[in-house]
């Protein structure tokens, strides 16, 4: 009976606070209907300058090229290398391709050796990239370099490059089983579940504890005979049922605003969102016990939130990491959440498929648990 007006407390706190309710609906509704729209890895709009020194047909195929692609804001033909490269020293261009004189004249004299079975090299394109921002300068070189190569050569296009198969293929292609149409979104919005999770069952219960100790009323509690487990689970329960109504807004947006759905089953997904909000309600509770400020609770929170956040392979994949950075992984519970709900939401995944990830995140999330009950210093 304790627990229960322990927690019929913890919901009037949350009702009678002006800025919470209002916080724990806006939020999840404001990431979801924004953030799958600005958190894409793909580059885009990469500003290219053209210099032809050769004025061929051959030569203004491969500018039509560049300028009909999707990935570049075209900013037209230069007359000098020099011309272009004062464009991306002044931030003007990101990248410039420079077609050099004689270039049809060389691919065909290239043809006609290759064909006489002779040493032969295709006429030399120059790429050259603003190097500040790395991933839009290598990547923009990359998307550049697939346009140029077909031009050199008297092949369509690179993926008609024959290739020996013993069903006979003609040709190397590409088959992609999961997320077929390339949508970004689809790979963003089962990590911005984990970040959303992350904020309202993380950050909530860590201000908890210590604003009753910073307004006196935890002394209350403390004289009384309630116990420390019926404590902390009181305290933890609410922001359970606040992750429950989390995550459905989140599914309902993304499958109303953009029309994603799982392909595995809902309720692997709500049992992994359960399992997350069980570490990170825990860990919040834990670093609650140990604070006495507010603002102390809010940057502690926050140094480990970023450190598990950039760590867990939410934006970049794990296996790019250092050996010493990789083997955080291992006790890092976010990085099991977003593994297993990707799994889950693209690939279609069973509970086998991500009983690992399960297994770690409730053996994780019950440890998180007991150390917040075993933190939590009751003075009676």
């Amino acid at each position: 009976m304790a627990l229960k007006y322990l927690i019929q407390k913890e919901f009037l706190q949350i009702r009678r606070n002006a800025f919470l309710p209002k916080l724990i609906v806006v939020f999840p509704i404001v990431i979801m209907c924004v953030m799958p729209w600005v958190m894409q890895m793909e580059v885009k709009n990469i500003r290219v300058d053209v210099v032809d020194n050769d004025r061929s047909t051959r030569s203004q195929q491969l500018v039509r090229s560049i300028e009909a692609s999707r990935y570049f804001i075209f900013n037209g033909q230069k007359p000098t290398y020099k011309s272009a490269l004062a464009d991306i020293e002044k931030g003007k261009a990101d990248v410039m391709v420079v077609i050099p004189a004689n270039f049809s004249k060389d691919i065909i004299k290239s043809q006609q050796q290759s064909q006489g079975s002779q040493g032969h090299t295709a006429p030399q394109v120059l790429i050259a990239a603003n190097a500040v921002n790395g991933t839009k300068g290598a990547i923009g070189s990359a998307y550049l370099s697939q346009i140029v190569a077909p031009h050199l050569s008297s092949h369509a296009s690179i993926s008609q490059v024959a290739v020996s198969s013993p069903q006979g293929m003609k040709r190397g292609e590409v088959l992609m089983l999961y997320n077929k149409h390339q949508n970004y979104k689809l790979y963003m919005i089962p990590a911005l579940f984990a970040i959303v999770m992350m904020l309202m069952t993380g950050f909530l219960p860590t201000l908890n504890i210590v604003g009753e100790k910073e307004s006196g009323t935890i002394e209350q509690i403390n004289v009384t005979p309630v116990s420390k487990w019926a404590f902390i689970l009181a305290k933890l329960i609410p922001y359970w049922l606040i992750a429950l109504f989390v995550i459905t807004v989140c599914l309902l947006l993304a499958w109303l605003i953009y029309g994603i759905s799982p392909a595995g089953s809902v309720w692997l997904v709500y049992l992994l969102a359960m399992l997350l909000a069980l570490f990170f309600s825990s860990f919040g509770l834990i670093i609650s016990n140990y604070s006495d400020a507010m603002q102390q609770a809010i940057f502690v929170m926050w140094f480990f939130v970023v450190c598990i956040m950039l760590l867990s392979g939410l934006f970049t994949p794990t296996r790019s990491m250092p050996s010493w950075a990789y083997l955080t992984t291992y006790i890092n519970p976010m990085h099991y959440f977003i593994d297993a709900i990707r799994t889950v939401f693209i690939r279609g995944g069973n509970f086998s498929s991500i009983a690992h990830q399960i297994y770690a995140l409730l053996a994780i999330g019950l440890f998180m648990a007991a150390w917040a009950v075993r933190s939590y210093k009751k003075n009676s």
